[in-house]
């Protein structure tokens, strides 16, 4: 065979887009994130990996085409247990206290994903009449409450 007719023959694959996974993972102490680092710093695609200890995560940012296969990596490497990230920033749920959006393990300023998961929370997802009805009897407009009654 002639060698034009091998480049012709192979595929060109599709690099992966830049993506960032992030997962929670209890970390004790400096060995613990010096483990993850470690086990997650030599996969192929891996271009930066950031370990916050005081919020328990890790997000690792790179070409990465599975995410599930970076956070079995960690679970296999550390021994500890991996799940994704299941917090959003306050702004980002309408009802941040309603309950199953509000986690006191919460790190500040974050509250449980509940857009994301339908059945977790159905009042955090409160529809515009039941925001329309609960905002009429708020302490922040007293008149509101007379042009109903």
């Amino acid at each position: 065979m002639c060698p034009a007719s091998l480049r012709t023959r192979r595929r060109i694959k599709k690099r992966p887009q830049l993506t960032t996974v992030e997962m929670k993972v209890r970390i004790d102490c400096e060995g613990c994130e010096r483990r993850i680092r470690k086990a997650v710093h030599h996969l192929k695609g891996v271009t930066g990996v950031e370990v916050i200890p005081k919020q328990n995560k890790v997000a690792v940012t790179g070409y990465i085409d599975d995410p599930s296969k970076v956070m079995r990596r960690v679970a296999r490497k550390t021994g500890k247990k991996v799940e994704p990230w299941p917090y959003v920033p306050y702004d980002v749920v309408a009802h941040p206290y309603a309950p199953g959006a509000y986690d006191k393990k919460a790190p500040p300023g974050y509250v449980r994903n509940v857009v994301a998961d339908p059945a977790a929370a159905p009042l955090a997802r409160a529809s515009s009449t039941e925001v329309k009805y609960t905002s009429a009897f708020s302490d922040e407009n007293p008149n509101a409450a007379c042009t109903i009654m």
